[in-house]
């Protein structure tokens, strides 16, 4: 029987999904490891006897079943040639909380935050804590046994095991509990696998020889982290095996077996009480990294709640990205390297202080470090986010090298840290090698990362012999080879010499017991793969040569902009998590609409295609549909993968071999449309709002198609503006170049000002260059007159000029050669007339911010695009930098008071910042200003118009924007910048939002 009918046979059988297509096979070959491997299906199970029967279709067909939560596994544990069941989707269901016993259970598919999340209320949390708590599932921290910032104080996720559910490797279901050394004994008999497994741990575990060599050869039991091979160390602590202890639970056995043992249907885990709030952050810098590990000595001895340590490298590469910039504040100079170092009381703050203060005292008493700042409260926060963005951050280095995850997970006894760091530093530099450090220095673990070229055989050649060396340095030290990510298909190779041949052999003894049929994850942990194959990229291959009509010179070509995604999943947190990224997938939860899987398809169909137009394929169209292009992923994602950029050329790619439908040229040439609509408006907005011409055009009935004004703003200008003098000048009503009646030629004044722009009486603040966009000069116009009269009251002469379009409808539709001319053309008319002197700025976000993202890809003269950019704001933050320059005051405004809840664009939050906007409302003594934290509201231009994405859409909106407006009094009023940002907040919730250049000019002074 061929694999597809019998899959098709599976999945009828299968309460879940079974996908077996190219595209999915394509997206789930890879996770956050170096590797590759495209299975043969994979399978989304909604119930435990989905997975049954998954176990039982992989022994019929000699397969095997790959077990993945986010599929963030460094080492490559969660890819294979079988089937990947991904629990993500439909086992997240918190089972049962006893806040009395401090216990919960949980199936394998809810997430850390989300679950402390749920806790909170109740004064606890589950303590291990990953640079991945976002997104990252119980499922997987048990696999891996994950440990994170927080183990020092809170223990590794082993030490919260009390039972597991599981399915085993014959279907059987089975409970791993806590037992008594009899109940042990008892369980060794009968038929049953799982009498099978307790005799076989049972025979090799009371072997005396067995547990002499597991002691002489296992990592030093001090070394609290560690995912060497399988814990059998652990459960030498039983009486039955020498040990003290009357009970003993298997449970710990398989939490670090990355599911090689046992496939997991639900977990309960122990709880602690919630940290102190009463924390302060001591960021020590130093000048090297010997003597930032050498005082880790010192400052473990004032009982830290964290410990952790960011190099140079990762420092720099947070310069250059959006997100992490706001978060390296407090760096005073050049450190080589930075310790965090947190204290916390459960007194008070004054106790607190007193800790930090006593640690501070102790590093300079000792020598250590340049520099020590205390940070507080939110600034916490943002240097813990800083320290969880590194793995991210260093994918956004440029080019072919990289941070390669060969040694990046050694632990050894933090006594020894110092000495094998030297000793460890020593042989990179035999190697030419400058290392990447950082992370849990305070657990004598650093995460240790070459920069290598996979994509060579020299670099190849180095991540297998750097590893060994490492290998053999950690055997020295009697270390773990794994800390916390685990054995997978990087280190598992490297186990008979870590723990010896013997008890490598009895882990094979052990893991046949638990799978005779060879079905669970194979290739990991036992009879690895080798190392250094099947990686995502095929050595000395020769590079595609793909061209794009835009530039990605800044990541040396697309193909290399995409594979900057590493796969860390940071565009798999949800809504709770904060941010934007990504609203498609919080909206299906769908790997598929992931910005790592458009980035991973992309990858792939670029590298392997052989069609002469590598972007022309169904199932990369299908992979972009629902990206909606808010730009999140360019700041939010540590590595900076703007998927819309990456979607534009696409599509542009794709539309020309595919064509360009009717309704994406209407889109597209929205404004040409919109011109011809504005001279008879009451007219086209009938037509257009008719049921069969918004059938004809695909748009969603529920859908109002925006109404057109009765008059342009130009228009408007026209009559009632200051003639739109130039800034040479001349003088010109409508922008057009012409002259018009009230030109008056010889300078002389006019009702309406002065031709050559320089009565500083009545404009004493300066000109400025008004962006004439076509939201606002068709639909927003009452937008439009506000910040044109808001500014000239102000004391600013306010010039339009004639110009294009901004081409953000061409740009979103894939038409990149009209966006391209419309970009030239742009830069040609502002270049020469703008300034620091005199700034364009425009009022609705997604097009004044073209010229500072976009039109750099564009412009043909980049130095004259570049150099524009600089001074082009949007008018938020050209309030904002005006009020800071003391130009604009409180005085001018009333002292009404006024509540304002912001809803910030999606391109404001990536390519600007929404504080500009809070900076500019608050500005009024009585106005009371909060940022929704709302995400994406799901509208996205034309998006939430089309009639097959109008659901999604609105869905998207749920997620965080619409019940945040609804339970907002109708007293307060709501600033959204973006036209489709008001205009979905109407459709989702009734409520009129306004620009906030409306609301501020409603708060002046009569």
């Amino acid at each position: 029987m061929s694999h597809s009918h019998s899959l098709k046979q599976l999945s009828d059988l299968l309460e879940g999904t079974l996908l077996y297509d190219n595209l999915h096979k394509t997206l789930y070959a890879t996770d956050a490891s170096a590797y590759r491997i495209v299975p043969l299906a994979v399978a989304l199970p909604k119930t435990t006897e989905d997975i049954v029967q998954l176990v039982r279709y992989t022994i019929e067909n000699k397969t095997t079943l790959i077990p993945r939560t986010a599929g963030t596994s460094l080492a490559g544990q969660t890819i294979g040639d079988g089937i990947v069941v991904d629990v993500s989707k439909y086992f997240t269901k918190i089972v049962a909380f006893d806040a009395l016993e401090k216990t919960v259970t949980v199936q394998p598919g809810v997430i850390r935050d989300e679950l402390n999340l749920y806790l909170k209320p109740h004064g606890l949390f589950f303590g291990p804590n990953t640079s991945t708590s976002n997104r990252c599932m119980i499922g997987g921290m048990v696999g891996n046994n994950s440990s994170g910032t927080t183990s020092i104080r809170y223990g590794v996720t082993r030490d919260k095991i009390i039972e597991i559910k599981t399915v085993l490797a014959d279907g059987s279901q089975v409970v791993f509990n806590t037992i008594t050394s009899a109940e042990f004994v008892e369980k060794t008999k009968g038929d049953s696998l799982e009498s099978s497994i307790y005799r076989k741990l049972y025979e090799e575990l009371s072997n005396e020889a067995n547990q002499q060599e597991i002691k002489n050869e296992f990592p030093k039991p001090e070394i609290h982290r560690r995912n060497t091979g399988y814990a059998v160390d652990i459960l030498l602590k039983s009486d039955l095996f020498g040990g003290i202890e009357p009970t003993i639970n298997v449970g710990k056995l398989l939490c670090g077996s990355e599911g090689t043992l046992a496939f997991t249907t639900e977990v309960t885990l122990q709880l602690d009480d919630l940290p102190p709030t009463n924390n302060i952050m001591v960021v020590t810098h130093f000048h090297s990294i010997q003597e930032s590990l050498e005082a880790v000595m010192i400052a473990m001895k004032h009982h830290l709640y964290t410990c952790e340590m960011i190099d140079d490298t990762i420092l720099d590469c947070t310069k250059n990205n959006k997100e992490q910039s706001k978060n390296r504040f407090f760096i005073q100079g050049e450190p080589k390297a930075i310790m965090m170092f947190e204290v916390a009381s459960y007194i008070n703050m004054d106790e607190a202080e007193k800790q930090a203060d006593a640690l501070i005292k102790d590093l300079e008493d000792n020598n250590f470090g340049y520099a020590s700042v205390k940070l507080y409260g939110a600034d916490v926060d943002k240097v813990n986010e800083l320290r969880k963005a590194g793995l991210g951050l260093l994918g956004s280095i440029v080019g072919d090298d990289k941070a390669a995850d060969s040694i990046e997970d050694t632990a050894v006894e933090l006594s020894d840290l110092p000495a094998y760091i030297a000793d460890f530093s020593a042989m990179m530099q035999r190697h030419g090698q400058e290392a990447i450090y950082y992370a849990h220095a305070g657990a004598g673990e650093l995460h240790l990362r070459p920069v290598l070229n996979l994509k060579t055989k020299e670099g190849v050649y180095q991540f297998r012999n750097i590893a060994t060396e490492v290998a053999i340095l950690v055997k020295k030290y009697r270390g773990s080879l794994s800390g916390e990510h685990g054995d997978g298909i990087v280190r598992g190779e490297f186990l008979p010499f870590m723990i010896g041949e013997k008890n490598y052999e009895l882990l094979k003894r052990i893991k046949l017991a638990f799978d005779p049929n060879s079905v669970l994850n194979m290739g990991k942990i036992v009879n690895a793969l080798k190392m250094d194959e099947n990686f995502r990229f095929e050595t000395d291959r020769v590079e595609p040569d793909i061209q794009t009509i835009q530039d990605f010179s800044d990541s040396m070509g697309i193909l290399r902009a995409a594979e900057k995604c590493n796969g860390s999943g940071d565009c798999r947190k949800l809504p709770s998590a904060g941010g934007t990224l990504c609203p498609s997938y919080r909206a299906t939860r769908n790997e598929k609409d992931t910005t790592r899987a458009r980035a991973n398809a992309l990858r792939e169909y670029l590298t392997h295609s052989e069609k002469d137009n590598k972007f022309d394929h169904k199932e990369l169209y299908e992979v972009f549909e629902l990206c909606v292009s808010c730009k999140a992923c360019a700041s939010e994602c540590p590595s900076n993968v703007d998927v819309a950029t990456l979607k534009a050329e696409f599509l542009y790619q794709y539309q020309k071999a595919n064509g360009f439908s009717f309704r994406n040229k209407i889109f597209a040439n929205n404004a040409k449309m919109n011109k011809m609509g504005s001279l008879f408006p009451a007219l086209t907005n009938f037509v257009s709002n008719l049921s069969f011409v918004k059938k004809g055009m695909g748009v969603a009935q529920q859908r109002e198609v925006p109404l057109l004004a009765k008059q342009t703003f130009r228009k408007w200008l026209e009559k009632n503006g200051n003639n739109n003098i130039n800034i040479n000048g001349n003088s010109n009503s409508n922008g057009n170049g012409n002259d018009n009646s009230n030109d008056n030629s010889n300078g002389n004044d006019n009702s309406n000002g002065n031709s050559n722009g320089n009565d500083n009486k009545k404009y004493p603040n300066g000109k400025v260059v008004l962006f004439c966009d076509e939201f606002t000069n068709y639909y927003d116009v009452n937008v439009g007159i506000d910040a044109f009269e808001l500014l000239t009251k102000l004391g600013y002469e306010v010039i339009v000029v004639e110009h294009e379009e901004s081409g953000r409808a061409y740009i979103s539709k894939g038409f990149l050669e009209e966006a391209k001319m419309i970009a030239i053309q742009n830069v040609a008319t502002f270049a020469p007339i703008i300034s620091d002197d005199c700034q364009l700025i425009g009022i609705e976000p997604s097009a004044i911010l073209t010229f500072r993202d976009e039109y750099l890809r564009l412009a043909e003269d980049k130095t004259a695009a570049q150099n524009l950019a600089k001074n082009v704001l949007t008018i938020e933050e050209f309030f904002k930098k005006e009020i800071g320059a003391g130009k604009i005051h409180a005085g001018q405004f009333s002292t009404n008071e006024k509540q304002i809840k912001i809803h910030g664009h999606c391109h404001q939050k990536s390519l600007s910042a929404v504080e500009a906007t809070f900076t500019m409302l608050n500005l009024p003594k009585n106005n009371s200003v909060t940022i929704y934290n709302s995400g994406c509201c799901g509208m996205a231009g034309s998006f939430g118009y089309e009639e097959e994405h109008y659901e999604i859409s609105m869905q998207m909106g749920e997620d965080t924007l619409f019940p945040k407006i609804r339970s907002t009094h109708e007293d307060v009023a709501i600033a959204a910048a973006g036209t489709s940002c008001r205009h979905q907040i109407f459709d989702g919730t009734s409520r009129k939002a306004q620009h906030p250049v409306s609301i501020l000019k409603g708060c002046l002074r009569n």
